[in-house]
């Protein structure tokens, strides 16, 4: 495996990505910012720093979830369907390598989107006098990343062998079941049916407890878990995306063009 052929292809990939118009992202979020910093306040007194802070780090993570759901599930199926993946094969090129290359192009593209967005949201809570908690909007920010470069993997695990529509519905899926996975244990456990308790205990087992990296309120409310669960976390998500990356480059080897 080479570190140049996966750099190469890093690059190429997060520059087809920033031609695509992505980052016209940072002006759709920029505008939605001013919007609530001029009408949360007049329907929030008391509490409208908190809820613009919030709201700040939400539609990051939204916008964030969008670009690597839709842009993610299409990087391996576009060089499908254009057939470019003919001419990358039969090249000096492993499959492993296209994927961990797509893989970092469109992680690079995610963090540039939310550091952009980061210091928009911040520059923007600054100039309106709002006390923001600097520290722990960063710390999320990162985990932010993390999880956003778990659901690029996921949507390269759907995307090499399935459609394009099919791997977004079913990236989405993941990611909301995700987010839900300690919710749907405890449910499995009130609900005292053996059947149920079993199913929810294996969709958390096979699904990513994205709640680990969603660390939005903690942000806010400043009650992050200890350093060392905060590293753990951080860990957890960083050993599931190898994890997945690994599953799609076994089944892309397997796939007969």
């Amino acid at each position: 495996m080479s570190i140049v052929r996966i750099w190469v292809i890093a690059s190429n990939g997060f520059r087809e990505v920033i031609r695509d118009r992505i980052l016209y992202l940072i002006g759709f979020f920029t505008l939605l910012l001013v919007i609530a910093l001029r009408l949360l306040p007049e329907v929030a007194a008391g509490t409208q720093d908190k809820i613009l802070i919030d709201f700040g780090l939400a539609t990051i993570g939204v916008l964030g979830v969008i670009v690597a759901v839709f842009v993610g599930t299409g990087l391996i199926n576009k060089e499908i369907e254009k057939r470019t993946v003919l001419v990358l094969i039969p090249k000096p090129l492993l499959r492993a390598e296209l994927i961990i290359g797509k893989h970092l192009g469109l992680s690079g593209v995610l963090a540039v989107l939310i550091a952009a967005m980061t210091v928009i949201n911040l520059s923007l809570l600054s100039f309106n006098q709002i006390n923001y908690p600097l520290g722990n909007i960063l710390l999320s920010t990162l985990y932010l990343f993390l999880e956003l470069s778990l659901i690029t993997a996921v949507a390269l695990v759907f995307g090499v062998f399935t459609s394009s529509l099919l791997a977004t519905l079913l990236t989405f899926g993941v990611y909301l079941m995700g987010n839900l996975s300690p919710d749907l244990l405890k449910l499995g456990n009130l609900s005292r049916n053996a059947n149920i308790e079993r199913l929810t205990q294996g969709l958390y087992l096979v699904l990513p407890d994205l709640s680990r990296l969603n660390l939005k309120n903690e942000a806010i409310y400043g009650t992050f878990p200890s350093p060392l669960r905060l590293l753990e976390n951080g860990l957890y998500g960083l050993f599931y995306t190898v994890l997945l990356l690994a599953i799609a480059i076994l089944i892309f080897s397997r796939r007969e063009f």
